[in-house]
This record gives structure tokens, C-alpha cells and sequence, in this order.
């Protein structure tokens, strides 16, 4: 157990008993624990393997690149259409842990496998993510904000493009363009 991580499993809020179930079932497999996002993070050799986070509804173990492990039981989840590589397990209850601790367990020396033999998850390309008409335009018009943008790292470029993409109405996408042209022109993602 790493001190610097202890507040989180100290802090009330309703599923304080079942992560603290859930840091010792995921620090029984040897992995470091650190702080990562403000989360529980167990690594591997440097490498991210899961992280514990809570929710309004329920309480999850997060594995960086679940959609590589072998889900024959059906227990990891995407959680938006738009996550890629990460899965979730999810738990409502101490019995929902217990229930579930061995696949939890076999889930996670299947995701330290997976690190070991260096396996990638094959992403979307920045190209296969739809873009706005309205920041198409403003692209065309402006070659220093498309040359910034172009700059941007993939990862960065697509979070722009989900969030611009998600509003229905073109005023909305035109306002969130405008509330992040500063931060692309000066090359920072949305959340830097």
C-alpha cells in the first residue's frame, strides 16, 4: 500500500468499503500502486494496468486496454461508444467484490500479460472521426489555426473533434469552436 494513496480509501463517500475490498483483491496481483488522475492507478513495470474509480452509482476497476483481454464471461464494459481501449468492471456491493474476485484477479494477470508481450490496441485514426462542417470552414479560412491543429497530437485532435461533433446545433458547435480556438492556437488540448 502506497501512503500517498491512502487519503482516497480514507475519504467518506458511499462505496468506501467496497474499494477498499477492491484495493486489496488488485494489490494481492503485486502490481504498484500510485496516484494517477487523482486515482488509485496499479502499474506493472511502469506500465498502467487498472485504476480504481467511484461513480454516482457504482464503484469500477478500469483496465487500460480491456478490449484486448479475453471477456468470455461478459464482465467488462465500454463505457462510452467513443472509449476505445479501456473497460470497466463495475460493483454495486461487497458481495458483487467477493462474487467476482477471481475473474477480477484473471483479468488482471491477463492485462499484465498483455504488457509483458507489448500488445497494442489498434486506434481510430484522427481521419475516421467526424468533423464539424463548421470547423471545416474555419480550417479552410485559417491556415495558422490548421496548421496548430494539424500539431496537435492524434489523442488531442480527437478530443476536439468528439466534443465539437456532440453538440446538435450548429450555434453550439460554433460557440464551443470559438471557447477552444485560443487553446489549439497556442497548442494545448482541451484539458492542458
Amino acid at each position: 500500500m502506497n501512503p500517498k494513496v491512502g487519503w482516497y480509501f480514507e475519504k467518506e463517500h458511499a462505496w468506501k468499503n467496497e474499494i477498499n475490498r477492491l484495493r486489496r483483491v488488485i494489490l494481492d496481483c503485486h502490481l504498484v500502486e500510485e496516484l494517477k488522475w487523482g486515482c488509485p492507478c496499479y502499474t506493472f513495470n511502469g506500465k498502467n494496468i487498472v485504476l480504481i474509480h467511484v461513480f454516482k452509482d457504482y464503484c469500477a476497476v478500469l483496465f487500460f486496454k480491456g478490449v484486448l483481454i479475453k471477456d468470455e464471461t461478459g464482465l467488462l464494459i465500454q463505457q462510452t461508444e467513443n472509449v476505445q481501449a479501456a473497460r470497466q468492471m463495475r460493483f454495486t456491493s461487497l458481495a458483487e467484490i467477493d462474487a467476482k474476485a477471481a475473474p477480477l484477479r484473471d483479468y488482471i494477470f491477463e492485462a499484465v500479460e498483455i504488457e509483458e508481450k507489448g500488445l497494442k490496441v489498434p486506434m481510430k485514426k484522427t481521419e475516421a472521426f467526424a468533423m464539424p462542417e463548421e470547423f471545416k470552414q474555419r480550417l479552410a479560412g485559417d491556415a495558422g489555426l490548421k496548421t496548430a491543429f494539424e500539431s496537435l497530437s492524434a489523442g488531442r485532435q480527437r478530443a476536439y473533434l468528439l466534443h465539437f461533433s456532440s453538440a446538435r446545433q450548429a450555434k453550439t458547435r460554433l460557440a464551443r469552436i470559438e471557447k477552444y480556438l485560443p487553446k489549439i492556437l497556442s497548442g494545448k488540448g482541451m484539458d492542458d
